[in-house]
């Protein structure tokens, strides 16, 4: 059963006031910043990259738990990388991006609600350009860029 099936038996099935499920549900609270931080870099330092990929960042507000936590799996089976508990970047095919973009737009559509799907696509230079601000990460060591002088 695809992605959009499965959402679409959810809506069928009550997507909203359901139970929780009896199982232990993936913990994102605490997100591993400078692993994050290195998957960043190599897919900004990539040496060689295809003409038809595309860096984009996925970005969501969505309600249900459920929902949530489909696209989350959704998005991480089809490459992309969680950077944040609702941001994710990906440097996949330009056809991925538009079938990410097909199906997260038919599962918005299948279910009345007040959730926002954003799609961003990124230059590489933007990217490099990124800045990280927060705790303590040594982005000098992630990136290579150390510059050591003697005496």
């Amino acid at each position: 059963m695809g992605f959009v099936q499965r959402v679409l038996k959810l809506q069928h099935a009550g997507i909203l006031n359901s139970p929780t499920p009896n199982r232990v549900i993936q913990n994102i609270e605490y997100i591993d910043i400078n692993k994050t931080v290195r998957e960043l870099f190599n897919i900004v330092n990539k040496p060689v990259r295809p003409a038809s990929a595309m860096l984009f960042f996925v970005m969501y507000d969505i309600e249900s738990n459920k929902v949530r936590t489909l696209i989350a799996k959704y998005l991480e089976k089809k490459g992309c990388t969680r950077i944040q508990k609702s941001i994710f970047l990906a440097d996949l095919d330009r056809s991925v991006f538009e079938q990410i973009r097909s199906d997260l737009a038919e599962v918005q559509a299948c279910y009345e609600n007040n959730d926002s799907l954003i799609l961003v696509p990124i230059s590489t230079d933007y990217l490099q350009s990124m800045k990280v601000i927060g705790k303590s990460i040594n982005i000098d060591l992630i990136t290579k860029n150390m510059n050591t002088l003697f005496f």
